[in-house]
């Protein structure tokens, strides 16, 4: 900002010199040169009234040659007298066999020799002036007797004229010197507030606790921004504080409600009438998707709270230890998890996050595979040179992706386009979803994925049900370049498939 002031103001002001000084430097040209025509104009017309006086008293041969040598000494220039018949009277310089032979045929003698005045100026090729030369005519009365031409040298001044515009040109570059000290001054006067108003802002975003900027400096339209800035940033880290403390508290003071009306409704299992215990299960279940609801908050408030580091994390690891965990799961309902696709290497992801996002992406596929289907977990690192090895993927490993893919496909009944726009929604759930579900899982594994400076997207899956998609940032590789061996890699499950 400070750059783009400056420049703003040395723009205004070397266009209000350009507007002031060629004005300027041209009325002042203009002056001088019609000061040296008017000059030459006034010698011109005293000669002539000399070589007047002369040529009456018949004088003009001892008279004329003095006075024009004396006149070109004194005005530096040539003086040239003729008399009405053309003959040359008197030169101050030597002339060539042509101009001796015929003066009259010099620019302006002719028109004098008519009794009329004329000035002539001739400019050199570079538009500078090279001489000015004035004829004037000698007469006596109504009587013409001749012609005088003054030829006056102009190197003086286009000396003073160009001495002028070097003057405008260093006084120019003077006050844009000054104004460029004091335009950087008062730009970053203007400025300092902003900037910490910008460093605020981004630490604010960032989800920091924003310093209060400053109000005392700056123009007065800063200051008045500053203690907005300031008032805006104090209420909303007040009303972000006040959101976090009532979800966690409320999270944590309804978990043991839910567990003791958990425990009354089990107690009432074995004295409840047969007809009734449909009804029982049912609040059983809305019971413990309440509980899944509450965790669910908990979980979103604890993430909101903390800004976890980010740091690497084994995703072939996890996934492995995961799809461990979750394949006896599976088996009881019918279902069949594998886990295929290429080495992923280390991720970057904020302590937990790859777990959880696993644990709820693959408890919707769960919830939404018909029995006999397949759900598969599938890792991939796309590269140029990709490549797929389903059971000797631990001797082959493609490096440097710009993300790593974690891709959770079921074969379910999918989601429509704007089902998927508004399934990362908190407590949002699909028209047709089965039972017990809250709304808040995939809400949870957007934020864990953005959290590690990922991103989660949902697509349809080629068999026609979901592809739920995280894509994570991949670790900074070691100091040595090396990545880790293959035999520090936990060993996929015999069942990995590839499609």
């Amino acid at each position: 900002m400070t750059r783009r002031l400056l420049l703003s103001y040395l723009a205004l002001t070397a266009l209000v010199l350009l507007c002031l000084e060629i004005p300027l430097g041209f009325v002042y040209s203009r002056g001088e040169l019609e000061r040296v025509v008017n000059a030459a104009k006034d010698e011109a017309e005293s000669v002539s009234a000399y070589a007047s006086l002369s040529i009456t008293a018949g004088s003009e041969a001892q008279d004329l040659p003095d006075r024009a040598a004396h006149c070109a000494e004194r005005i530096g220039g040539k003086v040239l007298i003729v008399d009405r018949s053309g003959r040359l009277l008197a030169t101050s310089h030597r002339l060539d066999a042509a101009e001796a032979e015929n003066p009259a045929a010099r620019p302006g003698i002719a028109a004098a020799l008519r009794g009329t005045s004329s000035v002539d100026v001739r400019t050199s090729t570079i538009g500078g002036v090279e001489y000015i030369a004035v004829a004037a005519p000698v007469q006596h009365g109504a009587l013409k007797q001749g012609a005088v031409r003054i030829t006056v040298p102009t190197h003086r001044v286009v000396e003073r004229v160009q001495h002028v515009w070097l003057l405008l040109v260093l006084g120019g570059l003077a006050v844009l010197g000054a104004v460029a000290v004091v335009g950087f001054a008062i730009a970053r006067w203007t400025g300092r507030p902003i900037r910490e108003l910008e460093l605020a802002t981004r630490e604010l975003a960032d989800g920091g606790t924003a310093t209060p900027v400053g109000i005392t400096k700056g123009p007065p339209e800063v200051r008045s921004l500053a203690a907005a800035f300031n008032h805006t940033a104090a209420r909303l880290q007040h009303l972000l504080a006040s959101q976090r403390a009532f979800a966690g508290e409320a999270s944590h003071q309804l978990k043991t409600p839910l567990a003791a009306l958990r425990l009354r409704l089990e107690n009432l299992e074995s004295d409840i009438a047969l007809n009734a215990r449909g009804s029982l299960t049912a609040a059983m279940t809305e019971t413990d998707r309440l509980a899944r609801m509450v965790e669910g908050l908990l979980a979103m408030a604890r993430l909101d709270e903390s800004a976890a580091a980010r740091e690497p994390v084994d995703l072939d690891g996890v996934c492995a230890e995961r799809y461990r965990a979750w394949t006896p799961l599976y088996e009881q309902h019918g279902v069949r998890l594998v886990l295929v696709g290429d080495y992923a290497g280390e991720v970057l992801a904020v302590p937990g996050a790859v777990e959880q996002i696993l644990d709820n992406l693959l408890s919707n596929a769960l919830r939404v595979a018909p029995p006999g289907s397949t759900v598969s977990v599938d890792l991939r690192r796309p590269a140029p040179h990709e490549r797929r090895f389903p059971h000797h993927f631990h001797h082959h490993r493609p490096s440097g992706p710009a993300r790593v893919e974690l891709h959770v496909m079921d074969e379910g009944p999918g989601m429509t386009e704007e089902q998927r726009r508004r399934a990362f929604d908190r407590f949002w759930r699909a028209p047709d979803a089965p039972k017990g579900g809250t709304g808040l899982g995939l809400a949870l594994v957007q934020r864990l994925a953005h959290a590690g400076g990922g991103e989660a997207v949902l697509r349809p899956a080629p068999r026609g049900g979901l592809d739920a998609v995280i894509l994570l940032p991949p670790a900074p590789e070691r100091a040595d370049g090396v990545p880790a061996p293959p035999s520090h890699r936990p060993a996929r499950p015999l069942e990995v498939t590839t499609r």
